[in-house]
């Protein structure tokens, strides 16, 4: 009696385990039917799905993989869209930036060529003509550095240089520009404007002693001749200085001028590309320049940071940890 009583509850018990089996067995197959449907919506551009489970249900795993698979997916997405945007922009940017600098370009050299002017007013022709072309070699040099740093090519090449003397022969280069700008913004008819006539005054201060940081050599040369153009084409200073210095194991290059300075909301957004704050500052430029000084500082393991304020002036500071 007692062993049929045991076999009828073990009967009992094994339906009901096959039972359980069975409806788990049919909610973890409703549980992936609803999961290939939010990946379908996914996959059709809805990323704002996600796969809500309990953290005791058995597909629970898996549908937590798969939301952080949807949300790397979406962080992805949304990188490129916001590089397509800023594509799109730089490419109606540039056709503006290149193409009304090389029209002026071509209409001062076709005066001077067809005799249209002579003599004086010549020679101002192709002086502006020139500095046209220079203009727009640095607007084509920045925007190469900005393809070349967003591209898969693109690798530094550091090395342990010693970055006072590097600075120095950085500035070297500079130093014809800098008389030249002087010369320029002389003008005797006046026309240059109260600020500008102002001789450009420059100073450098890099101590006799080295200064040994790991650079990219020619990464640091682009950030220090980005920030001293990014002087002389918008700044409108009429002073600038170079400082070199080290503090606890910090290399600092300060890069001041005595400009026109930068508002306290644009300074929060110099870095960003194609940020132009122009409201105070000269209309030229592609708003590269200062992202890319950024970019090339973060990837040599450093950092830059702007202060400024309006009618003050401007001061970049560039650190990087000084090699030992």
């Amino acid at each position: 009696m007692y062993g049929g009583m045991l076999d009828i509850v073990l009967l009992i018990v094994s339906a009901a385990a096959v039972g359980g089996a069975v409806y788990a067995l049919r909610k973890v197959r409703r549980q992936l039917s609803e999961m290939a449907d939010i990946l379908r919506e996914v996959k059709e551009g809805n990323g704002n799905r996600r796969i809500l489970l309990a953290v005791h249900e058995l597909a629970a795993p898996l549908a937590y993989e798969m939301n952080d698979i949807i949300l790397s997916y979406e962080e992805q997405l949304s990188e490129y869209r916001q590089m397509e945007t800023a594509n799109r922009q730089l490419m109606t940017s540039l056709s503006h930036d290149v193409r009304a600098p090389l029209t002026t370009l071509i209409g001062y050299l076709d005066a001077a060529h067809k005799g249209v002017v002579e003599g004086e007013e010549r020679e101002e022709y192709i002086g502006t003509a020139r500095r046209k072309a220079y203009d727009l070699k640095e607007y084509i040099d920045i925007l190469f550095d900005w393809f070349k740093l967003n591209s898969d090519e693109f690798a530094l090449e550091m090395e342990t240089v010693d970055a006072g003397e590097l600075t120095r022969d950085i500035l070297i280069d500079w130093i014809p520009v800098f008389e030249e700008h002087v010369q320029r913004a002389s003008c005797s008819d006046g026309s240059c404007g109260d600020r500008e006539i102002r001789p450009l005054g420059y100073s450098v201060e890099i101590p006799e002693r080295a200064f040994f940081v790991r650079l990219d050599p020619e990464g640091y040369r682009r950030i220090l001749n980005n920030l001293i153009q990014n002087i002389l084409s918008h700044a409108r200073a009429d002073r600038i200085s170079v400082t070199l210095s080290e503090e606890e194991g910090i290399f600092r290059c300060r890069v001041w001028d005595n400009g026109v300075g930068i508002g306290s909301e644009d300074l929060k957004n110099i870095f960003e590309r194609l940020y132009k704050c122009d409201r105070g500052r000269s209309g030229k430029g592609s708003g590269l320049g200062l992202s890319i000084v950024k970019q090339l500082t973060e990837r040599m393991g450093g950092t830059v940071r702007a202060k400024s304020r309006e009618g003050e002036g401007t001061e970049f500071v560039l650190e990087f940890p000084a090699y030992r």
